[in-house]
């Protein structure tokens, strides 16, 4: 209970502040106006659309675009979209992992309004504790981008736009139930104590969880674990006379589930249980250096302290994980033309691992100089060249360097490419916690691995806004993007040994060494009829990676191809909305030792069918909708489920739904500022 009890504490010190503070009005000053995600959404843009201003291949998930889906948390967003795919990472812990470019989520940057988030422990169970309807919207960037947030983008960056403290919106609720008793509430208030319009506070509260044990497949597991997930966050904005802007809040996090057989199977039952909780806080400062704007710095500094206790069967996962990150940029608008941004950062990663009693430490840091520049010679031609130079605690210096272009040769037509390099540190268990839902990882000297993973993305677009609509909606966009890693970690599943090693242990046993994916998208989007809107996307990826004494490259669990359709018609006014999503999955290839079990060692095919009705009334909403309604399941989710404690015991080879079809319903009530 010390998780709700510091969440409930929390809360109230956030509403005593606002009820004693002083006001406030004026736009956010220091918002990157060359950003690779820059666009603005007004209240009618559609849920889900190609961001034409932006100099980056960029997909925006809009406010209205996370209504269309029940959306308790941000792994829930991503249904509409086929260039994220979202799946768990095993059939016990309920943990979610995006894939983007046919590789996996750990490789794409998620960012809380430009500051690294979800790193490391916790980005395991990150899309769980961030609650959609906190969010404004959801911006994703495909390949490399910015290197002002860090070089750990890789196949693309994925920003979260909270709501503001500016909204005029002093109280927002909604809550929700499903079919399986997963129920979430949300509460958010933005407020602007006091008679000026200086400062500005939002507050957003949440809690959700599933109450009833599940097991319709019949093999003795939980289908998804039991669980309750608190949040709480608190921001503000102030504007001081001499115009300088501060960004500052704080949030946590209390998380347990607990998942495994049922209840039923008695004491000797295979168990799992997860506590996470998170703790953070941040500030943004920005200084205007000279009356029209043009010269500014800025000061951005970001902590979080993330504890994880697990048990999964008989193993003990117990991890803390220290973050820091702190930037400082000048920024100079030298005319229309030319922008250039210079920096220095440092990030700061500090772990305390127990596993099974052995204990494994270890500090991860880099400091980085960093310089970008922007020219624009006219509106249909942007540059955005960047270099940047990090020090690595364990590996020297690294040189990042990263080119965007942007041509509109024609109103009709826009192109771009983008290309570059990108750094991580892999963080074994936490990026694959799914091993330890199996009976096959011994190696703990894996879990304090250290490794520095290094790739190029290369790749670009085009859009087309098709000539015969003038209201320039019906748009067909074509992506291509290439990713090679030069170094990265490797998990290796066999009927009895999960292994992590390195690209380059590959190449020291005399085989080719490689890894790389090429994706290609095809999207169109149109307004045929007034209130009706139709989105369809097609994504084919081709992801292939060598695996020490395979013979076979070809990346085992990652789906080659995914097709989404979605259509939505709203009456006069949108009093009545209704919205229906269709996806169709295609085939993964499996692990080795599955292949008996599949044809030609392939997943089937499988569609997806999402609907939603909302009615609208002045001030509230309400929306019934239904998930998964063709009712697929994958068959036999956990290998010799039977009998986990054999050696053959295996939850993590997850590639399509744990769960049957659901239905649910809620409602949404706005209080407008008067």
């Amino acid at each position: 209970m010390r998780g709700l009890l510091f969440i409930s504490v929390f809360l109230a010190a956030g509403v005593s502040a606002a009820a004693q503070a002083p006001p406030d009005t004026v736009g956010m000053y220091g918002e990157k106006r060359d950003s690779l995600a820059a666009s603005v959404v007004q209240a009618s843009a559609p849920g889900n659309f190609r961001s034409r201003g932006s100099v980056g291949s960029v997909e925006v998930i809009t406010s209205s675009g996370l209504y269309k889906m029940a959306c308790c948390n941000l792994a829930d967003s991503f249904e509409n979209s086929a260039s994220v795919s979202v799946g768990y990472t095993d059939a016990v812990t309920g943990a979610r992992q995006i894939r983007l470019l046919g590789q996996s989520g750990i490789y794409t940057q998620m960012l809380d309004e430009t500051r690294p988030t979800m790193r490391g422990i916790g980005g395991i169970f990150g899309l769980n504790h961030i609650p959609s309807q906190w969010l404004e919207s959801i911006k994703t960037s495909k390949g490399v981008s910015s290197v002002l947030d860090d070089n750990e983008a890789i196949t693309g960056q994925i920003n979260l736009e909270y709501r503001k403290p500016m909204d005029e919106k002093p109280l927002f609720l909604q809550a929700s139930v499903m079919s399986d008793t997963r129920a979430d509430l949300n509460v958010v208030s933005s407020l602007q104590p006091g008679r000026n319009s200086r400062l500005g506070t939002v507050m957003m509260g949440h809690i959700s969880g599933n109450f009833v044990d599940f097991d319709h497949n019949g093999d003795g597991f939980l289908d998804d674990p039991r669980g309750l997930v608190a949040a709480a966050g608190n921001r503000w904005r102030y504007e001081s006379p001499s115009g300088v802007l501060w960004h500052f809040g704080a949030n946590a996090v209390y998380d347990r589930s607990r998942g495994g057989q049922m209840p039923s199977m008695g004491e000797s039952r295979w168990k799992s249980s997860v506590e996470n909780l998170s703790l953070g806080g941040y500030a943004k400062m920005g200084v205007p250096l000279s009356a029209d704007l043009s010269r500014n710095f800025a000061v951005v500094a970001d902590y979080t302290y993330h504890e994880l206790r697990g048990r999964f069967g008989a193993a003990f996962w117990h991890a803390g994980q220290h973050s820091a990150f702190v930037n400082l940029l000048f920024q100079h608008y030298v005319s229309d033309v030319h922008h250039y941004t210079l920096g220095l950062s440092e990030t700061f990663d500090a772990f305390s691992q127990f596993f099974n009693g052995a204990r494994k430490d270890a500090i991860l840091s880099n400091a980085g100089l960093f310089g970008e520049y922007t020219f624009t010679p006219s509106h249909r031609f942007t540059m955005i060249a960047a270099l940047r130079a990090d020090w690595y605690y364990c590996d020297g210096v690294k040189v990042t360097p990263r080119l965007t272009l942007r041509w509109e040769p024609w109103e009709q037509l826009v192109l771009r490419a983008n290309g570059g390099r990108g750094l991580r540190h892999a963080f074994p268990l936490a990026d694959n916690i799914g091993v330890l839902s199996t009976s096959k990882f011994h190696d703990a000297e894996a879990i304090g691995m250290h490794l520095l993973e290094d790739a190029w993305t290369f790749g670009g677009s085009l859009s087309w806004y098709l000539p015969f609509d003038k209201s320039g909606k019906t748009v067909l966009s074509f992506d291509y993007f290439h990713t090679r890693f030069t170094e990265q970690g490797i998990w290796d599943n066999s009927e009895r040994d999960y292994r992590f090693y390195s690209l380059s242990s590959v190449a020291a046993t005399g085989q080719k060494a490689y890894s790389y994916a090429h994706n290609f998208q095809v999207d169109l989007s149109s307004e045929p009829l007034r209130g009706f809107t139709l989105a369809a996307t097609f994504r084919y990826t081709d992801a292939r990676q060598t695996r020490i004494g395979r013979e076979s490259d070809i990346k085992p669990m990652t789906s080659l191809w995914k097709g989404v359709i979605n259509l939505q018609y709203a009456t006069a006014m949108r009093k009545w909305i209704f919205d229906l999503t269709l996806s169709v999955n295609g085939p993964c290839k499996v692990w080795e030792f599955m292949e008996a079990g599949y044809k030609n060692g392939y997943t089937p095919v499988y569609p997806l069918l999402f609907a939603q009705v909302t009615k609208r009334f002045r001030g509230f909403d309400l929306y019934i909708g239904g998930e998964n309604l063709t009712n697929f399941t994958q068959r036999n989710p956990i290998i010799h489920a039977s009998d986990p404690w054999d050696g053959r015991f295996d939850a993590s080879c997850i590639w399509g739904p744990l769960m049957g079809a659901k239905v649910y319903a809620g409602v949404r009530f706005t209080l407008w500022k008067i």
